[in-house]
């Protein structure tokens, strides 16, 4: 499977092997974290980014795949739609089938809201599903909820918007015991006590997993309580444009079945946003470790209508996502396997960073490593580095690995690589959001009844979340906008049913002097060969 120049690099890193145990490299100052990243992080390549020139956010600059879209053509322009025509009538409109728009039907449907779930793809078809190390939660004796937001905080560049985090940390210890009381399978001692481990960044060991497939055991878990309260899923299709009434309120969405392309339109007395991510818009050309349908769509939607951006132009580059084979090229290799004990190493064999160090620093670590330095090892794609994994099952015993992280085991067994016996190669990944739509601690943005949860919320992790608080953040704020849009909901009549939201908008793309033929929100990632 490996090339002969692989299998020497390989040789080297089996050489240094046994005095790299127990030898971990020096963690960064502050001040060389801050020179690493300006030169190599891709958020701060300026060639990646353009200037809005429209919109809440006009002059501020965002990725330029996402200006396209924000400033691109509506989906329902010139088409004749009929708003008098209610097809659902709810209460409570979530939009998105992730952990945070199941999270907020449930405590919709909690609160006794008539809540209904419309997914462009399938009920758990989200970012959610994919993650893997764990959800963080400071609920061990010698932990805090106060340890928990100085991790963060730090990890965020000090960035994060306080009461977002604050909401974050201490309503994580009651997330954990909401989803082990309902049913999820976290990893736990014989005697029933949670096992929890370290993250990049984390003082304290509040890692929960259920293996290395958490996020899917907890989407399984949510998936089921949907499904046995009887609140109603529309799947596979999309929201394309949010509804306002002639106050201004959001009042629902229109719809588009996406295998018949009919058209829908859904009355809501508040919306809930949980789109989640953009991996797959391949910022900048990189693999992403996203689901198929992670194309910003909520910022597009929630933009249109007015609602403010925060942080867009900040992304999180896993630092690790597979890079050989290339039929998992940029698929995750979750950050458990480094807190595990496996180290990253270079072409040479050497240790060329701490493994726990911040997402963000660790990616440009690689980045670096694998370009001025020369020290990267030549794959079809380019060049990686190792992740020393053989290293695990020394440290904590045989076996461990196996029982750990079979999910990674077996992504890797299906194309030869055993990696208890022979170390993989990884490369940085487009992996989250960190910016995202504007809320306030109750999940509302600046207009009225319109709602955000999960990946799409800016200001929760600052510049660069980390490991773990994906999971607890969905929960978290996907439970909270849940209950305060039911009861917001018991307040509100609505007006009549509009789109001049979005005909002002494009008049002011117009006026701007855009001219866009590029249809939005995307919707799915275009994947078709270009002749």
């Amino acid at each position: 499977m490996y090339t002969p120049e692989m299998l020497a690099s390989i040789a080297k890193v089996e050489a240094t092997r046994k005095a790299r145990m127990g030898v971990e490299p020096r963690r960064m100052t502050a001040e060389e974290k801050e020179a690493l990243l300006s030169q190599y992080h891709p958020d701060y390549k300026n060639d990646g980014f353009a200037t809005l020139s429209v919109g809440p956010n006009k002059g501020d600059k965002v990725p330029t795949e996402l200006r396209a879209l924000l400033e691109g053509k509506s989906r329902v322009a010139g088409m004749p739609i009929n708003l008098a025509k209610i097809d659902y009538d709810v209460d409570v409109l979530v939009i998105g089938g992730g952990g945070a728009g199941a999270s907020a039907a449930i405590e919709a449907n909690e609160a006794g809201a008539n809540v209904m779930i419309v997914t462009k793809l399938r009920l758990g078809d989200a970012n959610t599903m994919m993650a893997e190390g764990g959800i963080q939660a400071a609920d061990k004796a010698n932990d805090s909820p106060a340890q928990h937001y100085l991790d963060a905080m730090g990890g965020g560049h000090f960035a994060n918007v306080p009461e977002l985090l604050r909401k974050l940390v201490m309503d994580g210890p009651g997330a954990v015991k909401w989803l082990n009381e309902l049913g999820v399978e976290f990893d736990k001692a014989e005697d029933g006590t949670m096992i929890t481990t370290h993250g990049g960044g984390t003082s304290r060991k509040r890692m929960h997993a259920a293996a290395d497939y958490s996020g899917a055991e907890i989407m399984r878990t949510l998936r089921d309580e949907v499904f046995n309260r009887g609140i109603e899923v529309v799947d596979f299709t999309a929201a394309i444009e949010l509804i306002k009434d002639d106050e201004g309120k959001i009042a629902g969405a229109v719809l588009m079945n996406m295998e018949t392309k009919e058209i829908l339109i859904a009355r809501a007395k508040t919306v809930i946003l949980a789109t989640g991510g953009a991996g797959r818009l391949h910022y900048q050309g990189f693999p992403t470790s996203n689901h198929y349908g992670a194309t910003a769509d909520g910022l597009i939607l929630g933009y249109r209508a007015g609602a403010k951006l925060l942080y867009a132009d900040t992304l999180q580059y896993h630092p690790t996502g597979a890079a050989f084979p290339s039929q998992i090229f940029g698929a995750l290799v979750t950050e458990k396997v480094r807190s595990m004990g496996a180290m990253l190493v270079n072409v040479e064999g050497e240790a060329f960073m701490n493994p726990l160090e911040t997402r963000d620093v660790s990616a440009a670590s690689i980045i670096r490593e694998c370009g001025d330095r020369g020290k990267g090892v030549e794959t079809p794609q380019g060049k990686a580095v190792w992740l020393d994994t053989p290293m695990i099952d020394m440290i904590h015993g045989k076996g461990t690995l196996e029982k750990r992280l079979p999910a990674m085991l077996r992504m890797f067994l299906k194309y030869g690589i055993d990696m208890r016996e022979t170390p993989i190669l990884v490369y940085p990944t487009l992996h989250y959001q960190n910016g995202g739509l504007k809320i306030t601690p109750d999940g509302m943005t600046c207009v009225p009844n319109l709602f955000v949860a999960g990946e799409a919320v800016g200001g929760i992790h600052g510049r660069n979340r980390l490991m773990g608080n994906s999971l607890l953040d969905i929960i978290v704020f996907g439970r909270s906008a849940g209950q305060h849009a039911a009861k917001a909901a018991q307040g509100v009549k609505l007006g009549e049913l509009t789109l001049k939201h979005v005909e002002d908008f494009e008049a002011e793309v117009k006026a701007a002097g855009l001219e866009s033929d590029t249809l939005s929100p995307q919707l799915l990632p275009d994947y078709a060969r270009k002749v």
